[in-house]
C-alpha cells in the first residue's frame, strides 16, 4: 500500500435516506453550527451527534460529507482532511463544488470518512451498514507535505480523500466512464496499464506494465480505485519526488510520464467535462 496502513472500503449498501442535493448550495449554507471554534476560517469541529457512528467524538462536514474522528485524532489532522476534501471538490475555491453530479452521487451513497489513531480503532468500532466509507489514519496525515515541496513522508489524505471521491462519486456519476466494473472506460484503461485484464493479481506483471499493484486483498474494482488515484495525483504533481519509493506499484510519477505513456487515462482525467481537479490540494482551502 502507498502512504497508509491499509485501505478500507466499508460495506457498500446503496441506501438513500432522501439526502438533499447540494446542487444549489450557497456559501452561507457551507458552514455548520460551531462547537470548537479553532482557527480554521472555513471549517469548525462539531461534537458528533450521529448515533450511527458510535465511538467517534467529533466530526467536520464538507459540502454535506462528514468526516468523523476518534478521540485521539488531532484536531489539526481532522481539519486538514476537511480542507483537502474541499480543495478536491472545489478546486477553484470559489465556495461551490466544481462537479455537482459527483457531489450528488456521494450524498446519495451516504459517503463518509472516519479517522483513526491506531489500527485497533478500526477493529473495535462498529460502523453503520449503509453508505460508502473510507478511512484515514492520524499519523499518516501529514499537513505540511505539499508546503515542504512534496518531500518527506507522503500525506495520505491526498490518497484516501480522493479514493472516497472517485469510489462514491465519479464511479456513480459516470458509470460507463468511471464505473468500477468490467467494460467501463476506466477499466479498459487500467487493463492496458496492467498489461492485461487480470481479475486476480498475477504472479508477475508483464514487463510492459506501468501499474503493478500487488495487494491480493484489493480485488479488480479496488484496483481501479488505486489506479485512478495514481494517475490523477501524478498528473497533479504529488508523486514527482517519489519515483523510487513508488516504482513497485506505479511507474508514471509525473504529468509528462502519464501523458506520454497512459494516453487513455490522461485523456479522461483532463477532459473538462468531468471537472477533475487541476491543482493539487495543499490543505489550505481559501474560498
Amino acid at each position: 500500500m502507498d502512504g497508509c496502513f491499509k485501505q478500507v472500503c466499508f460495506n457498500v449498501l446503496f441506501l438513500s435516506f432522501g439526502l438533499l442535493s447540494c446542487q444549489n448550495e450557497s456559501k452561507s449554507d457551507f458552514k455548520s453550527s460551531v462547537v470548537d471554534s479553532g482557527d480554521d476560517p472555513n471549517f469548525k469541529i462539531e461534537a458528533n451527534d450521529n448515533s450511527r457512528f458510535q465511538g467517534f467524538d467529533r466530526k467536520v462536514e464538507v459540502f454535506g460529507i462528514s468526516i468523523f474522528a476518534v478521540p485521539k485524532v488531532e484536531n489539526q489532522k481532522l481539519l486538514h482532511a476537511a480542507n483537502v476534501m474541499a480543495q478536491y471538490l472545489d478546486n477553484d475555491e470559489d465556495g461551490k463544488v466544481d462537479n455537482h453530479l459527483v457531489l450528488d452521487a456521494m450524498l446519495e451513497n451516504q459517503a463518509f470518512m472516519v479517522m483513526w489513531s491506531s489500527e485497533d480503532d478500526i477493529d473495535a468500532l462498529e460502523l453503520p451498514d449503509g453508505g460508502i466509507g473510507q478511512d484515514l489514519g492520524n499519523d499518516e496525515t501529514v499537513p505540511d507535505y505539499v508546503a515542504k515541496g512534496k518531500k518527506g513522508r507522503f500525506d495520505a489524505s491526498l490518497e484516501e480523500v480522493l479514493h472516497l471521491i472517485t469510489n462514491a462519486g465519479y464511479a456513480y456519476a459516470y458509470p460507463q466512464i468511471f464505473g468500477e466494473h468490467d467494460g467501463s472506460s476506466l477499466a479498459d484503461a487500467m487493463d492496458i496499464a496492467r498489461g492485461g485484464a487480470f481479475k486476480k493479481i498475477p504472479n508477475q506483471y508483464p514487463a510492459t506494465a506501468w501499474f503493478t499493484y500487488d495487494d491480493e486483498t484489493c480485488e479488480y474494482n479496488c484496483q481501479m480505485t488505486e489506479y485512478i488515484y495514481w494517475a490523477l495525483t501524478s498528473i497533479l504533481g504529488a508523486q514527482v519526488n517519489r519515483r523510487e519509493e513508488i516504482d513497485n506499484e506505479w511507474k508514471l510519477y509525473s504529468r509528462e510520464k502519464v501523458e506520454e505513456t497512459d494516453k487513455a487515462i490522461f485523456a479522461l482525467l483532463t477532459n473538462y467535462e468531468y471537472k477533475f481537479p487541476t491543482i493539487l490540494p495543499d490543505g489550505t482551502y481559501k474560498r
